[in-house]
């Protein structure tokens, strides 16, 4: 598989557009999953259920068995905390890391400080905005009197003032971000279903090559991949769908 190469602030980074959530309960699934897998076709997610049942040793694994990692833990505290947690991550090897935007602009340049130090390539570091699981009658009962868009806007500015190197958001939200913000703010979208995928628990979901067109930068793909009867031959799909220039 052919990848585009790119320059990025700084840092050089493959056109391996499709992020899979490793949504799995256990090491073992994990890695059962990522066997049948090339690295060079995909990044993955490992996210608090996996962590929490496999720890940092799992991430180190899946690091050397080749697979760029997004380590979305989604840090979220006093930005001391947050600076010291990211260090750490950053010292597994991983690709990219998230933050919550909500904890501040504080909080982030903390973070985004703590990454100079590190050895190795610098992880990409990110933060999430809205959750695609979250309507506006949801931000609404949280007391957010905006829409979605609105706050998005409003965090994503935040993420830009600190330092970040992109936000998670949803595809709705990409276009006018990738206006805002231009070709050097990675957009990550999650949320990512064909036409016959299940929405799940997702409320804000489009489809990979309308994602791509709409300016997500990377798309994140779980259970229409990882539930798949042939998850590699789904993930072909999804690249061919997801095919194109930056």
């Amino acid at each position: 598989m052919s990848v585009t190469c790119y320059k990025y602030r700084g840092v050089h980074l493959t056109e391996k557009r499709i992020i899979i959530a490793l949504d799995f309960p256990t090491a073992a699934a994990a890695e059962q999953f990522l066997s049948g897998l090339d690295p060079a076709s995909c990044r993955v997610k490992i996210g608090k259920e996996l962590f929490t049942a496999a720890g940092p040793d799992f991430v180190r694994r899946v690091v050397e068995m080749g697979f760029d990692v997004f380590l979305d833990l989604k840090f979220h505290d006093i930005p001391n905390t947050v600076a010291g947690a990211v260090r750490v991550a950053a010292e597994l090897g991983v690709w990219m890391i998230n933050v919550h935007a909500s904890g501040g602009v504080a909080m982030m340049s903390e973070a985004r400080a703590a990454l100079q130090g590190v050895s190795g390539t610098r992880p990409l570091l990110i933060a999430v905005t809205i959750l695609t699981s979250l309507a506006e009658d949801d931000l609404t009962r949280q007391g957010i009197s905006c829409s979605p868009a609105e706050q998005v806007i409003r965090l994503a500015e935040m993420t830009s003032e600190a330092g970040l190197d992109g936000v998670v958001c949803s595809a709705a939200e990409t276009p006018f971000l990738r206006e805002r913000f231009g070709d050097r703010f990675a957009l990550i979208t999650p949320g990512i279903r064909r036409t016959e995928d299940a929405r799940g628990d997702q409320k804000r979901v489009v489809g990979p090559a309308e994602a791509v067109a709409m300016g997500s930068t990377y798309l994140v793909v779980g259970r229409p991949i990882t539930q798949a009867a042939s998850p590699a031959q789904a993930l072909r799909e999804f690249n061919s769908a997801a095919a194109g220039d930056c």
